[in-house]
């Protein structure tokens, strides 16, 4: 049974630093695991894990957050904290679907949606926003329905399209909101000429309890084999996923083991749970 799906953000040797900033710009919010890899860190219960990944892939809008603020001096808070050296994309005002809504993209490329509303109405503090551009432009209700059909425990809860009028093709998705396995994602279209689409910078980590959920998660979303590289898959939609075992963050952890572990998942594209034992002598 899957433990929970959580997102990554890949760094260029800044992992460390960026889960402390971010653990100073949210209250509730703290750092529970690090390695020279990798640091995780919990807001309001939901993880994120930072990772060392080098100058490869920088994070954009594609891939966003959605952060619910109950009360107006929260959200005027944390878009102070996030702005410091960040960049506005849509200014703190007054939105047809919020009373007040920003949109800002952090000194670590993070991108940020902050707006005012009522965490019942969401159900999380923060959720994952896809945005559909480019060639993926009016994709967005295609995915919502696959991702919704390869988890199990899954529903669409909102979907919200444009109207003439709008800038936008009519019927395309302006909102969506969608749970996977307990975890709230949102997706949208949008047919500005955005010079970005989905890469590496944010993938989306799917703990596994047996092999046999690996194998099913790893087939039903690996859509381009050259992508396929120690547990991490790309779809058909170009959003990267890292199926993993629940048990490797234990071996990692453990200082006599994780060598040896480390060793054998770099020869791997699908993790093999019973190897990765072996590994590390279990």
């Amino acid at each position: 049974m899957i433990s929970q799906i959580y997102p990554c953000l890949w760094f260029d040797g800044h992992a460390h630093n960026a889960a402390e900033h971010y653990c100073s710009v949210f209250s509730n919010a703290s750092v529970t695991s690090e390695t020279a890899m990798a640091t995780e860190f919990v807001v309001s219960g939901q993880r994120i894990l930072c990772i060392n990944g080098g100058p490869e892939f920088i994070p954009n809008p594609s891939v966003s957050f959605f952060v619910v603020c109950e009360t107006e001096q929260e959200l005027d808070l944390l878009w102070d904290r996030l702005m410091q050296t960040g960049i506005a994309r849509m200014p703190l005002a007054r939105y047809d679907w919020s009373e007040k809504y920003g949109w800002l993209q952090d000194r670590y490329h993070i991108n940020w949606q902050l707006s005012l509303g009522k965490m019942e109405n969401v159900g999380q503090k923060i959720s994952p926003s896809l945005l559909f551009t480019g060639e993926l432009n009016g994709k967005a209700e295609e995915a919502v329905q696959f991702y919704t059909s390869v988890f199990k425990n899954s529903s669409v809860r909102e979907i919200l399209r444009y109207t003439a009028g709008k800038n936008e093709t009519e019927g395309n998705i302006a909102h969506a909101r969608f749970i996977l396995e307990k975890s709230m994602f949102m997706a949208m279209d949008s047919s500005l000429p955005h010079q970005f689409s989905f890469n590496e910078a944010i993938s989306f980590i799917v703990e596994c309890s047996t092999q046999i959920e690996i194998d099913y998660y790893w087939e039903k979303l690996s859509a381009y084999p050259e992508a396929e590289q120690c547990g991490w898959l790309k779809d058909k939609f170009g959003i990267s996923w890292q199926i993993i075992p629940s048990i490797l963050s234990k071996l990692m952890n453990d200082p006599e083991k994780s060598k040896n572990v480390v060793h054998a998942f770099m020869l791997m594209k699908k993790f093999n749970i019973e190897k990765l034992l072996e590994a590390a002598g279990s």
